[in-house]
């Protein structure tokens, strides 16, 4: 699958869209495939500070528990609570409903070691 090019991607195959000095981030079709099928999303608090690359939550599917990784720092401004109930929307929709929190980038320098679509392609088809 072709990655959209208005997201930069992290190696541990989460993704982020900017819009000014707010980050969505999610996981990419390649690691939600990766899993199977999501049954379970841990995310931060609403407000919590976190660090570039650092754990930030756990997310479940049939096949293993893995946990969440967030590609820039910052301060969680919201978490995707419909995941709660249908945490398959990861599955179904990882770049659109299937997102996963968004923050307010502490550090808009960190952006620049994220990758390019062309760059995680080649990652994700190794």
């Amino acid at each position: 699958m072709a990655q959209p090019e208005d997201l930069l991607f992290s190696k541990e195959h989460e993704w982020v869209k900017l819009d000014g000095d707010t980050a969505t981030i999610g996981i990419t079709d390649y690691a939600q495939n990766a899993l199977g099928d999501i049954v379970y999303v841990e995310l931060p608090k609403v407000g919590a500070t976190i660090k570039q690359f650092s754990p930030v939550g756990v997310i479940e599917s049939v096949k293993a528990v893995s946990d969440l990784f967030t590609p820039l720092s910052g301060e969680v401004l919201a978490i995707n609570d419909a995941l709660e109930n249908d945490p398959a929307a990861v599955n179904r929709e990882p770049y659109g409903g299937g997102w996963l929190l968004k923050l307010r980038v502490a550090d808009p320098n960190e952006a620049k070691t994220l990758l390019p679509p062309a760059d995680y392609e080649k990652i994700a088809t190794e």
